[in-house]
């Protein structure tokens, strides 16, 4: 074991891979020489070679079809996208190409290909650096969508993403690179050193895709999360009296339906927090699933904490993030409902 933030336990995790199978690769926008601009893939390219650690070209279309191609034919790419806001252009790659391949081919050919992309906000990125566009692929057949919320989760998810078969979208909080981040903007940064999520194993491991996490036990209401919004809930909750149980999806598709089936006909009460827009986020098909199969232990309405229906904002970037406040209200909103 050893201690590491976010990002270490990414770069351990493509460093496990790449030393384990000479089938892995990893390429991107400055992630060779550079080792990523966020430091994911520093040292890679020293230790494995110019060959199978790369430098590509801005095109994320052309990354994402360079990386099916390598997939149908036996390797296992991964491909950073430096911005999930710039995820866009490859957008028909992956949901034309990629999620098809396998149905498309009756199953002679696969695209085992992760798609690495750092998303949310909370850095004062603005509007073309700050985006949550998890919703769109899960509404994709043949993609799974993944991210994490802690550097032990971070490594063996991605670990797990690397090796399946199809491909997976794998999204990164990167407001959680270096500490966990409870909303609280105007308090000092907190680093992930003595958080016991960052006691993170040196070797392989793996997190099966499709499980999720209870982070905290509770009675009264469930809250379900991912990402930085796991965090958030986790504070509101110690600012309420309420006795809450918070749920990390980890993996937002394929859904782990059971363990929230069993939380919210537990506490009879269900809060969804993510910080995306809110119309046609992934919290409107999340609360849809609980009505279908939860109607008749809610004691409430569900409720949906999220970010507004308007680009990212630079200049009020804390009315716009999901912040414990805000949570808070809804959990206290609920119970006296």
């Amino acid at each position: 074991m050893a201690a590491m933030n976010m990002v270490q336990a990414l770069n351990s995790a493509v460093d496990v891979m790449l030393d384990r199978d000479p089938d892995v690769l990893i390429f991107g926008e400055d992630i060779g020489f550079f080792g990523g601009v966020f430091r994911v893939t520093e040292g890679l390219q020293q230790r494995y070679g110019d060959r199978r650690v790369f430098d590509a070209p801005i095109t994320e279309g052309g990354l994402v079809g360079v990386a099916i191609g390598m997939g149908a034919y036996g390797l296992r790419p991964v491909v950073e996208c430096q911005f999930a806001d710039y995820i866009y252009p490859a957008f028909d790659q992956i949901v034309s190409e990629a999620a098809r391949l396998r149905y498309r081919s009756a199953g002679e050919f696969n695209a085992p290909l992760t798609v690495r992309a750092p998303y949310g906000g909370g850095i004062f990125g603005g509007q073309t650096h700050s985006q949550s566009p998890e919703g769109l692929f899960t509404h994709v057949c043949g993609i799974k969508t993944v991210i994490p919320s802690t550097p032990y989760d971070a490594k063996g998810l991605l670990i797990s993403a690397i090796e399946d078969d199809d491909p997976v979208l794998f999204f990164e909080p990167k407001r959680l690179y270096s500490g966990p981040f409870a909303g609280y903007h105007d308090r000092p940064v907190e680093p992930w050193a003595g958080h016991p999520a960052s006691e993170v194993p040196i070797g392989h491991y793996r997190i099966p895709l499709g499980e999720a996490a209870i982070v905290r036990e509770g009675a009264d209401l469930t809250i379900l999360a991912y990402g930085t919004m796991v965090h958030v809930a986790l504070a509101a909750t110690n600012e309420t009296a309420v006795n809450t149980e918070v749920i990390d999806l980890r993996t937002l598709w394929p859904l782990d339906i059971e363990i929230i089936e069993a939380s919210v006909k537990k506490t009879g009460r269900c809060i969804v927090v993510h910080e995306a827009t809110r119309t046609g986020g992934y919290g409107a098909e999340l609360s849809a699933l609980v009505q279908e199969r939860c109607f008749h232990h809610l004691e409430t309405p569900i409720l949906r904490v999220t970010g507004w229906d308007t680009p990212y904002p630079y200049a009020f970037e804390w009315d716009y993030f999901p912040g414990p406040r805000r949570v808070a209200d809804a959990i206290l909103h609920t119970m006296a409902s």
